[in-house]
């Protein structure tokens, strides 16, 4: 597997070993030993529970800062459309204008760019029906990083449902080094462009696959006061919004799935829930649905790990704003555009590359090896309690019995099983501390006598 650097991290001097973060990821990535915190990066997928959970701010996300900025000529933001639902009662209009008077020189809506990926998902459904009937449904949209990360790692078998079309934040940058770059008479080297992201796992995804189309993310609970204090300056001039209520919408859960409009389609949020469809998709339980839209944070991108808002309140606020500005039909200079991008290249909204599998849920590459492992595996969980309390540093009984039989744990990290030791040692102290030498009044020393009930002065 090829290194992925990843934008979630610890920060082990605040980490206090608590385990509250390895029962909520949904990927089992986190084990705690020697009273701290560690990630096993191959299984990690960024989806920033561990930031959620933990309580003493010991996971966080490496991303970049306003002072990145100072190093490009010019400067273009691509703001999520969930930024919008993070300042009560403001109009998107006032917040472009307040990245504006942060720096940056141009502002391209990651909105606008949804609104492209919406005709993109459209087109890929209607061809997709035309080319396969009812086969092989349903088609999951793979406009969330976290999920198409997910099922890389843990369902496998699903990649062929995944559609290949681009998230917005990919079609946003895209879209502005295609179309603006050229007029700006500037090399690509000094034109930064930084998506405002709510939640890792976007960054993440741009700094493996996205580096050569963005050259940065900030995420919004960065940005969040120095917005919100230009904010509440009077006379600044609203900057231009392109965007209509359709791309805003893509902000909540639900969003996508109502811009799409499906035949047949349904929309989960919250990757506890997520992990729970995949299951069922995997067993054929759900060929009834055309289109998914999964999302992982709860609410959708309004409840990403970096927003600041709480993530119903800013669901409803998006709801408002969609509706405000128009969330019923795609505009007309959307679906032109859309056309002339595709006629031009038919493959611009397309992954340039398949998503491969990346199984890490595995005990061995070797197949033989993998057997006997997975032999050793089932006898532990039949030793351990079953009750996934968490204590031993491991998520879950059979996560540990699967780090005991890689050599990265033992079975008395169990406290259940330590204790059951301790217990037996004690009586067994117990029975030595009755023993009495000969010179003390021994008689026999024979198993079952007075003195010696066990036999163990004779070795027994």
């Amino acid at each position: 597997m090829e290194p992925r650097a990843h934008s979630v991290v610890m920060d082990e001097e605040k980490c206090k070993g608590c385990t509250n973060c390895i029962k909520r990821c949904p990927t089992e990535a986190i084990r705690v030993r020697g009273g701290k915190a560690f990630i096993l990066t191959e299984r990690c997928i960024d989806c920033g529970e561990c930031i959620r959970t933990c309580e003493n701010h010991a996971k966080k996300a490496v991303a970049d800062s306003l002072e990145t900025l100072q190093q490009y000529k010019y400067r273009v933001a691509l703001p999520a459309p969930s930024l919008y639902a993070q300042f009560k009662s403001e109009k998107p209009e006032k917040i472009l204008a307040a990245l504006s008077q942060l720096g940056f020189d141009e502002i391209y809506e990651v909105a606008y760019a949804a609104e492209l990926t919406t005709c993109a998902i459209q087109q890929y459904i209607r061809d997709y029906r035309e080319a396969h009937g009812a086969e092989a449904y349903p088609l999951i949209s793979s406009s969330c990083p976290v999920v198409t990360r997910l099922i890389q790692v843990r369902f496998p078998s699903l990649l062929p449902n995944l559609i290949p079309v681009d998230p917005p934040y990919i079609t946003a940058a895209k879209f502005f080094l295609r179309q603006r770059l050229p007029a700006l008479n500037l090399s690509r080297e000094q034109v930064g462009v930084f998506f405002i992201t709510p939640c890792p796992a976007k960054i993440t995804d741009l700094n493996n696959y996205g580096k050569q189309l963005v050259d940065g993310a900030i995420p919004i609970n960065v940005l969040f006061g120095k917005v919100n204090q230009l904010l509440f300056r009077k006379g600044d001039s609203p900057s231009v919004r392109e965007s209509s209520g359709v791309g805003i919408g893509w902000a909540r859960a639900g969003g996508e799935n109502f811009a799409v409009k499906s035949e047949n389609a349904m929309a989960v949020d919250g990757i506890q829930n997520v992990v729970a469809l995949l299951e069922e998709i995997e067993m054929d339980k759900l060929q009834d649905i055309e289109y998914i839209e999964a999302m992982a944070c709860p609410q959708g991108c309004v409840g990403g790990a970096l927003t600041v808002e709480n993530p119903f309140v800013a669901r409803v606020m998006i709801r408002k704003l969609a509706t405000q500005y128009g969330d019923q039909i795609l505009p007309a200079k959307v679906k032109a555009l859309y056309k002339e991008l595709t006629k031009e290249q038919p493959r611009f909204f397309i992954h340039d590359q398949v998503i491969p599998a990346k199984p890490v849920l595995k005990l061995d590459g070797d197949l033989t090896k993998a057997i006997t492992k997975l032999n050793q595996l089932e006898e532990i969980v039949t030793k351990l309690p079953g009750i996934d309390c968490g204590a031993c540093g491991s998520p879950t009984c059979r996560s540990l019995a699967e780090d005991i039989v890689q050599n990265n744990a033992q079975l008395t990290d169990c406290i259940i099983i330590l204790r059951e030791q301790l217990e037996e040692l004690a009586q067994r102290l117990l029975v030595l501390a009755q023993i009495r030498p000969p010179a003390m009044g021994w008689e026999t020393g024979r198993k079952g006598e007075k003195n010696d009930p066990e036999g163990i002065g004779r070795g027994d």
